[in-house]
C-alpha cells in the first residue's frame, strides 16, 4: 500500500485498456499506476511511456533506473492499486519467461573467465552475455564509425625505440591522478546505462575500482543512482571524479555541484562535446524502449532513435566558454573538460585555470571523423610547450578512446598524458562476470604495463619519455574501410 487508505486489486485487462495520452496507465513493480497527469513532466519526455502505455513495463524501467525514481518523481496520487498477478494473461507472462531463458542460454556459453587473457577477450564475452539491445548501445558510434576504427588504428602508426641494458628488475606503475594516488596510469572513465549489461549496473565498476587502486568517474547517466554509487565505497575507496552534463536548468546542475562536494567527490569533468548526441545507427536500428536515465529533465519527440537519443535530450547545446564560469565559481572542486579534441581548446582551458582536460572523442560516437585523442595529445603538448604551459603540475592531460593494451596506455603516458580513461571494456566485463570482470581486466591491464614497461626499459612512468617513440607514420592516415 502506498499511502494510508486500503487500494484495491486491479486487473490486467483493466491496465490494457487505458492505452491513450489522455488515459494513461502502466503497471510497474507489481503496481498499477495512473501516468496520465504525469506525462507533461516524465523527465525522460512523454512519448516512451505512451509506447508502453497498458503494458507492465517492469522489466523495461529496472534496467535503466535508479533505485527511489518512482519516490522522487511520481506523485503518490498516481498510484491506482496492486495489480492482480493472477490476471496476467498467459501471453504475457509466456514474453517474459521467453526473455529470462533467452538471458539464460546467453550467460550459459559464456567462456570461463580465466579464458580471457586481455581486453578484447572481455569484449568477446560481454556480447555474448548481453542482451541484442544493450550491445547495440554499448558498442555503437557515430554514423559509419570511422572514428571509432581509427581509435583503435592510430595505435598501430606509433612505434617504440626500446632502450637496452637498463635495471629493470622492479619497475613501478603507480602514480597520481590530480594529486590523488592510483596503483597505474588509468582510471575508470563515465559510461552510461551500466544496468543494461548487468543488474548491479555501475557498482560493479565501484567495486572493481576499489579492488584494483584505481579512480572510477562516476557518470551523469548511470542506472544505478548517484547515491548508491557513492555509499558502495569501503574505506574510503575507490576515489570518484565526477563526469557532468550541462542541464538547461541550473538549479539542477547547482544541486549535483552541491551533491558531489558532500560526497567527498575529488573533482568535476565536464563533458562538452555533447551539444546533442550523436547518430549512433546501430544503437537506432534497435529501436530502444526504455525509459532512460531519470537524473536529467527534458523532452523527448522520438523514441525510436536509440538509447543514447533517448536519455539525453536534457543536455544544453548553449552552454559555452563563458557558461564555464558558472560552474567554477560553484564549486570548491577542481573542474577539467571531458571532450577537448583540439590543441586550440586545450590552450584556452590551460588559460582559463582549469585543472586540466580529457582528450576525447567520445568513444567515437559524436562527430564522425573527429581525430583520435592521442594524435591530439601530440599536437596539444607540442603547442603547450611553445607557450611554455607544459609541464604543468596544475594542469593535467588525459585522454580516453580505444585503450585496449599495455602498450597503448605507455604510448599516451609518453606523450604527455598523467591518465587514460578505460570505458567499454570494464562495461563488458562486468556484463559477462560481475565485478569480478572488472578486477580480472585491470590486473591484466596493470601486467602488461609493467611487463611493457621492462621491455621499454623504464622503471617508473617519469622514465616513459617522448624519446621511445617513433610518431613518423601517427598521422598518416591510410583509404577509408567500409568493413
Amino acid at each position: 500500500m502506498r499511502g494510508s487508505r486500503p487500494m484495491p486489486l486491479i486487473r490486467f485487462e483493466e491496465v490494457a485498456r487505458h492505452t491513450s495520452p489522455d488515459d494513461c496507465w502502466v503497471a510497474l513493480g507489481g503496481k498499477v499506476y495512473n501516468m496520465t497527469s504525469f506525462l507533461p513532466d516524465h523527465p525522460g519526455g512523454p512519448q516512451i511511456i505512451i509506447k508502453n502505455a497498458g503494458k507492465d513495463v517492469t522489466r523495461l524501467f529496472e534496467a535503466t533506473h535508479p533505485a527511489g525514481t518512482l519516490e522522487k518523481y511520481l506523485p503518490k496520487e498516481c498510484y491506482l492499486g496492486d495489480l492482480d498477478a493472477s490476471s496476467v494473461p498467459d501471453s504475457v507472462k509466456q514474453a517474459q519467461k521467453k526473455e529470462e531463458e533467452e538471458e539464460k542460454a546467453r550467460r550459459a556459453n559464456v567462456p570461463p573467465m580465466a579464458q580471457c587473457l586481455n581486453l578484447n577477450d572481455f569484449e568477446a564475452a560481454g556480447r555474448q552475455a548481453m542482451s541484442p539491445e544493450a550491445w547495440a548501445y554499448y558498442s555503437s558510434a557515430a554514423d559509419d564509425e570511422h572514428t571509432l576504427r581509427e581509435n583503435r588504428n592510430v595505435f598501430e602508426r606509433i612505434w617504440f625505440r626500446p632502450r637496452i641494458l637498463r635495471n629493470v628488475k622492479e619497475v613501478d606503475c603507480s602514480t597520481q591522478l590530480l594529486g590523488y594516488p592510483s596503483s597505474m596510469p588509468v582510471y575508470i572513465t563515465a559510461t552510461a546505462l551500466g544496468r543494461l549489461g548487468h543488474p548491479d549496473g555501475e557498482l560493479n565498476l565501484t567495486r572493481g575500482a576499489a579492488r584494483s587502486g584505481v579512480i572510477q568517474m562516476v557518470p551523469t547517466l548511470s542506472s544505478c543512482s548517484f547515491d548508491e554509487i557513492v555509499q558502495e565505497r569501503r574505506n574510503g575507496l575507490p576515489l570518484q571524479f565526477f563526469q557532468l552534463y550541462v542541464n538547461s536548468d541550473r538549479k539542477v546542475v547547482l544541486d549535483m555541484l552541491r551533491r558531489a562536494e558532500e560526497a567527498d567527490i575529488k573533482a568535476i569533468f565536464v563533458t562538452v562535446d555533447a551539444p546533442q548526441l550523436g547518430r549512433r545507427e546501430k544503437d537506432m536500428r534497435m529501436h530502444f524502449g526504455g525509459e532512460g536515465s531519470n537524473v536529467q529533465g527534458g523532452t523527448v519527440e522520438k523514441r525510436d532513435e536509440g538509447a543514447a537519443r533517448a536519455i539525453s535530450t536534457f543536455i544544453d547545446p548553449s552552454f559555452d566558454w563563458d557558461d564555464l564560469l558558472f560552474i567554477t565559481r560553484n564549486t570548491r572542486l577542481p573542474v577539467l573538460l571531458k571532450g577537448v579534441q583540439t590543441w586550440e581548446d586545450v590552450v584556452l582551458a590551460c588559460e582559463m585555470g582549469l585543472a586540466g582536460v580529457v582528450l576525447s572523442n567520445h568513444g567515437g560516437r559524436q562527430l564522425n571523423f573527429a581525430p583520435p585523442a592521442i594524435a591530439v595529445l601530440e599536437e596539444a603538448v607540442h603547442e603547450l610547450k611553445k607557450r611554455h604551459m607544459f609541464p604543468n603540475k596544475n594542469f593535467q592531460l588525459f585522454v580516453d578512446g580505444g585503450f585496449r593494451r599495455g602498450t597503448d596506455v605507455l604510448k599516451a603516458i609518453a606523450l604527455g598524458a598523467t591518465a587514460v580513461g578505460v570505458g567499454r571494456p570494464l562495461l563488458y566485463a562486468y556484463s559477462a562476470y560481475g565485478s569480478d570482470g572488472v578486477v580480472r581486466a585491470l590486473e591484466l591491464l596493470r601486467d602488461e604495463i609493467e611487463m611493457d614497461m621492462r621491455l621499454l626499459g623504464a622503471r617508473t612512468l617519469q622514465e616513459v619519455v617522448p624519446e621511445m617513440l617513433d610518431l613518423r607514420a601517427m598521422h598518416a592516415r591510410g583509404a577509408v574501410s567500409h568493413l
